[in-house]
């Protein structure tokens, strides 16, 4: 619904109609104005239908319906309700909408326009719907003078003084803004341009590329308390199991599940057309770590049985096409590539495929893992666990390589591209927990030296998981610096600079790669919340990477691992007190401070418990 008013009577007049470049016709007649097409598709199929209205409701003046085209004179206001649907119907194994279903989007359009509330009225349960989700976390960080300032003069400001701490609260909220407007239960989740895709031929097709993208939209959805939200990626997770079965049995000979780097709707779940980029096959897997992490945030056995079968599945894969790699004994994939890297030969020569990566290593070792988990939770399969557990102490341990690196490769071979934008041998610092300071500190150092070698500059996406990564190694400072580097402004003398090795952010606060993709601004969203608290090692660790530039504030309505709802104040970069909820029965470890001794309680759910240091 949009709504013209004016300071003045009778000062309303515009005219209206639709545009696009290809495949459409409109109508207009009485107070609607109607456009519809039917877009192209593969050979023996016929194209996705669309359909769109608009209801024009002036009080005052004079609607003229003239063509393809309304005009409205001299109206004291007007309202416009815009009714949009497809006739796509939804995901196989995804529930639909309740007030959407397959079929007629012409009939639906028409339905969606019909016993609408007045204007007030409709505008306040919009507000509810969307507040009620995006009210549960509130976050004050310290302001300066440019706290004020329009969004575009403020990034400017930011790039000389990075006192204005609220910068970061902004991005944060703006990531949950994003993510609330992409997606509901029973949809689709969110693309590589979300919603804000003005082109027919969108960049890189506006698909779901499964070697990090998908997987970081979803980042923040647990931590940042948006957890309805990652079910539309559970769904899509869940549609790829039949077409994935197909692939796994025509591709490897295998049982089980896969699907590799490029995804769409249509169940695409084959390679990619080049080897280089198109031969990673633990797409499926990454996706189960999601599965996972949904119920490490809120335990239920009942819903992970229902998910069982899907990381069941993907494990299985695995298992089957696992082979010994005769040089080392340990067991690989192969073939396969580090995303999106090369590395030179000792013959000089630049090669991208090779057997066992080490992000292939640790994200098998995460869903085998994580599958036995869950059956010896529902106490079931427990022959085939034992046998999982056993392949997965088999799989090349992630390693540090002759310049103190994490190895991205099975052999120490330097990368074609020392600074790109990929990091994916990291995957077990974030999204992953295989590296901590608690378990693996000789790991968490060659990370920092592994981070150094790529260097602070990258893409927007790329910067996004960086601060993540730096905040896992509770480094605030340079955590804080690529927030700097994420948010540095695109546009330069009024025009957007797409050049140089990262586009930074633009005005509106979408984040360029470039040209502008969303995962930077879930990616980097996500990573404030890991700056501020963190849950993977087992405890709940509050202050896990602020910088000096944080040295107080306050949060509410974060999610720990466990089952735990989160708020508290700090200052002085010192936690003064907390607020902790349990939303499910289980033992609460808490660590306030950076070195303080751990906390230690038994919950029960609803139980709430306040907290002074």
């Amino acid at each position: 619904m949009v709504r013209l008013t004016a300071s003045e009577r009778g000062a309303v007049s515009f005219a209206l109609r639709f545009e696009r470049d290809e495949r459409f016709a409109a109508e207009a007649s009485g107070d609607q104005l109607t456009f519809h097409g039917q877009l192209p598709a593969g050979e023996g199929h016929e194209g996705m239908c669309y359909y769109g209205r608009v209801k024009v409701m002036p009080r005052g003046g004079t609607l003229t319906a003239v063509n393809d085209g309304l005009t409205v004179t001299g109206a004291d206001e007007v309202l416009l309700l815009v009714s949009l649907a497809t006739d796509f119907a939804g995901l196989p194994e995804s529930e639909p909408l309740a007030d959407y279903d397959a079929g007629d989007p012409a009939l639906k359009t028409a339905a969606l326009l019909e016993g609408l509330p007045d204007y007030k009225t409709l505008l306040k349960e919009h507000a509810a719907r969307y507040g009620e989700m995006f009210h549960r976390v509130s976050l004050t960080l310290p302001r300066n003078v440019n706290s004020t300032l329009p969004t575009d003069r403020r990034l400017a400001a930011f790039v000389a003084d990075r006192t204005d701490a609220d910068l970061a609260n902004l991005y944060m909220q703006f990531g949950r803004y994003l993510l609330i407007s992409s997606t509901r239960p029973g949809g689709l989740p969110p693309n590589l341009q979300g919603l804000w895709a003005p082109q027919i031929q969108t960049p890189w097709n506006s698909d779901y590329h499964l070697n990090i993208n998908l997987q970081m939209n979803h980042w923040g959805t647990e931590t940042l308390n948006l957890p309805e939200l990652h079910h539309p990626l559970f769904d899509y997770t869940a549609s790829l199991i039949a077409p994935g079965s197909r692939t796994a049995r025509i591709y490897y000979g295998s049982e089980g599940w896969t699907t590799h780097i490029l995804g769409n709707v249509w169940g695409f779940t084959s390679p990619g057309e080049h080897p280089s980029w198109g031969a990673t096959n633990t797409s499926g897997a990454w996706l189960c770590q999601h599965l996972w992490e949904h119920h490490a945030f809120a335990p239920d056995t009942d819903w992970l049985r229902t998910v069982y079968p899907v990381m069941r599945g993907a494990a299985r894969f695995f298992e089957d096409i696992l082979v010994e790699d005769p040089r080392t004994g340990w067991l690989v994939t192969a073939p396969t590539t580090s995303p999106e890297n090369t590395y030179v030969t000792p013959g000089g020569e630049r090669v991208s495929v090779s057997p066992g990566s080490t992000m292939d290593d640790q994200i098998i070792r995460e869903l085998f893992t994580n599958t036995v988990a869950a059956a010896r939770l529902l106490g079931i399969d427990t022959e085939w666990s034992a046998d999982l557990e056993a392949l997965a102490s088999r799989l090349k341990p992630t390693t540090v390589g002759r310049h103190g690196q994490v190895m991205e490769w099975p052999f120490d071979w330097d990368e074609a591209e020392p600074h790109h934008r990929h990091v994916s041998q990291l995957y077990g610092l974030y999204p992953g927990a295989e590296l901590t300071w608690g378990r693996t500190p000789e790991l968490m150092d060659a990370a920092r030296v592994t981070l150094e070698r790529r260097g602070d500059d990258s893409t927007g996406w790329s910067m996004a998981w960086k601060i993540a990564f730096w905040a896992r190694l509770h480094d605030g400072t340079r955590a804080w610096k690529l927030f700097g580097n994420l948010l540095r402004p695109a546009a330069v003398g009024g025009a957007i600079r797409y050049s140089g090795s990262g586009g930074g952010t633009y005005p509106a606060l979408f984040s360029a790669h470039p040209p502008m993709q969303i995962d930077g601004n879930f990616g980097g969203s996500a990573a404030v919340g890991e700056m501020l608290m963190q849950s993977h090692e087992g405890f709940i660790r509050l202050l896990a990477a602020v910088p000096p530039e944080w040295s107080e504030g306050r949060v509410s309505g974060m999610r720990a691992r466990g089952g735990f709802t989160v708020g508290f104040e700090w200052s002085d970069g010192k936690v003064t007190r907390a607020e902790i909820e349990a939303t499910h029965d289980g033992p609460l470890v808490l660590q306030h401070n950076p070195a303080s001794e751990l906390l230690r309680r038994e919950m029960k759910k609803g139980e709430r418990v306040a907290l002074k240091f």
